[in-house]
């Protein structure tokens, strides 16, 4: 989906979200009925899911690659699994950068069976916790720290894929950012059962930027996480250009934005996703450059083994 996030999503109360609520309200009931007749398939490969229920920029894919990698280490052999879209490119060539085995499916059910046939001993579905057919052994749900649950609505009078309700079905809560007391009395009120845990991303070459005037460019779901993110690290942006999420650059426009950053003296900066989207422009490497991130999950080695019962329990 490519859209411009809409600035009352994270607003109490807004005109446009009271004008949207019974829009909503036939949402939701459609998305009970859908949970009520759809018949979940078990399969015999162990199901981890990473989803969220506010609507993009919570973090699952750079979790799900994280998990990847640590079970990997495990002597686990997992692949990642995400439904096909077209325009997901650039989130498609991300993962292929930092992990080897990923299948991509028009239908995540047709994509286990692959799996299975593959002899991956474990599937970690990058987004699907709205797929109902699918039996999950376990579901993480993603939060950022700096959105949570928006206006806490239902699309599209809010950010929200499925009500705060829907964590009932949850194992697993990851919140990127700080430490919320409120948030997780509210979350545990729902489901007493959940264990939370914290993660946050680790720039690894902002010296580079440093003391250097920039222009950011961000086509991601909440790109003013991109700019908080550099902001907190003492980078100096003197101008932002949002692109929707799941952007498709062109090289014409990009070539304009490369001509204003030199007139001005700016270094362009970008996240790795959107990076992904362009680095086969002609453009000198030095005109465009991103921030690398490494994410750090507090807490890690008992998120690691809460993860790995399932393999136990499968058995």
């Amino acid at each position: 989906m490519k859209f411009n996030k809409p600035k009352f999503w994270d607003k109490k109360y807004s005109f446009f979200s009271i004008i949207l609520l019974p829009v909503s309200l036939i949402v939701l009931v459609l998305i009970s009925l859908k949970k009520k007749f759809t018949k979940s398939i078990k399969f015999d490969v162990p199901i981890i899911c990473f989803g969220n229920i506010y609507i993009g920029g919570t973090g699952k894919t750079p979790s799900a690659i994280f998990l990847a990698n640590e079970l990997l280490k495990l002597g686990k052999n997992p692949v990642i699994l995400r439904k096909y879209y077209e325009s997901h490119v650039d989130e498609h060539n991300l993962i292929k950068k930092k992990f080897n085995n990923l299948i991509l499916d028009l239908n995540r059910a047709d994509g286990l069976k692959k799996a299975k046939i593959g002899g991956f001993d474990s599937v970690i579905l990058d987004d699907g916790f709205q797929d109902y057919k699918i039996k999950k052994d376990l579901n993480i749900v993603c939060f950022n720290h700096n959105q949570l649950v928006g206006n806490g609505l239902i699309l599209p009078a809010g950010p929200l894929r499925e009500s705060l309700g829907s964590l009932i079905n949850a194992n697993l809560v990851l919140i990127n950012g700080i430490k919320d007391n409120d948030f997780e009395q509210k979350i545990l009120s729902i489901n007493k059962n959940l264990q939370i845990f914290y993660s946050h991303y680790k720039p690894t070459n902002i010296d580079q930027f440093i003391n250097k005037k920039l222009l950011a460019i961000s086509g991601i779901g909440n790109p003013e996480n991109f700019f908080k993110l550099a902001k907190e690290h003492g980078l100096r942006i003197e101008k932002k250009i949002i692109f929707p999420d799941h952007y498709e650059f062109n090289e014409k426009e990009i070539k304009n934005i490369v001509k204003e950053a030199r007139n001005k003296n700016y270094q362009i900066i970008m996240t790795e996703k959107d990076f992904f989207k362009i680095n086969h422009f002609d453009i000198d490497d030095d005109e465009i450059k991103y921030i690398k991130l490494s994410l750090v999950i507090k807490e890690r080695e008992k998120f690691i083994e809460a993860v790995t019962k399932i393999y136990d329990q499968k058995i």
